[in-house]
């Protein structure tokens, strides 16, 4: 982990998953800068330290998840330990993410999508969708630090959008979040395109056009709102609506 957890639960609004260091930032950092923005708290957690990244090494991928966390300003990140490549479905693994979210107690979960080109990320959604079920049960115990924690099923759990072209069930305007989150992204620099660094090798995200890439999809999804951009999620159940108002204001 980037830091001990305290026994006593440190309440958020968002916790956000992602299988490997950068996932998240990625995927939807802008959305939780927006969070952010509207006041409410955001954790993070890393559920392996990418080892097995063909670029950088294990200790540049923690210094790099640590600076993305200062500069995005989530009130805590947490990083597992559960196998890059390794990632495999055991009570074990599925307990240590049901601690985490009890910790944090979240109304809202995001996660890897399921269905997803590298098979951590598939894993990895597996895994957080059951844990997100299972923290809830009362009769299933866990304890952080040697203190028994208390049951929370949390009220959302969302899918964010990775390699694969997903239509969203829904999409949020992070015009104004967007050009901030780059700066969470680039603080992974060993994973991207950087001038002078030809000679290491070449994978799908070290290419140069893939920051590109990213920009253009938050604009696709920008304009299927009319706004200049977007982030799109799944939504992993039916969304029920309490306030009709709120939603179509």
């Amino acid at each position: 982990m980037t830091r001990p957890l305290e026994s006593s639960a440190e309440k958020v609004y968002a916790l956000a998953f992602g299988a490997h260091p950068d996932d998240v930032e990625l995927a939807c950092g802008a959305t939780l800068l927006k969070i952010m923005s509207e006041g409410h708290q955001v954790a993070v957690c890393d559920l392996t330290r990418g080892e097995m990244g063909t670029l950088g090494t294990p200790e540049t991928r923690k210094s790099e998840a640590k600076d993305a966390a200062v500069v995005m300003g989530y009130q805590s990140r947490t990083t597992l330990d559960l196998g890059d490549s390794k990632l495999f479905y055991t009570e074990e693994n599925l307990a240590d993410i049901i601690r985490i979210i009890r910790h944090f107690r979240p109304n809202v979960v995001f996660a890897n999508p399921p269905d997803e080109r590298h098979p951590d990320h598939s894993k990895a959604s597996k895994l957080v969708t059951d844990a997100f079920y299972y923290a809830g049960l009362q009769q299933l115990p866990t304890t952080m630090n040697g203190s028994l924690q208390e049951a929370h099923r949390p009220q959302h759990l969302l899918y964010y959008i990775q390699f694969k072209h997903l239509e969203p069930d829904f999409i949020v305007d992070v015009s104004e979040t967007f050009d901030a989150s780059r700066k969470g992204v680039l603080a992974f620099g060993s994973q991207f395109y950087r001038e002078g660094t030809t000679e290491e090798p070449l994978t799908l995200i070290k290419r140069k056009e893939f920051l590109t890439g990213l920009d253009a999809r938050a604009r696709y999804f920008g304009e299927q709102i009319g706004v200049v951009f977007g982030e799109g999620f799944r939504l992993s159940g039916t969304l029920g609506i309490r306030s009709f108002s709120s939603l179509f204001p």
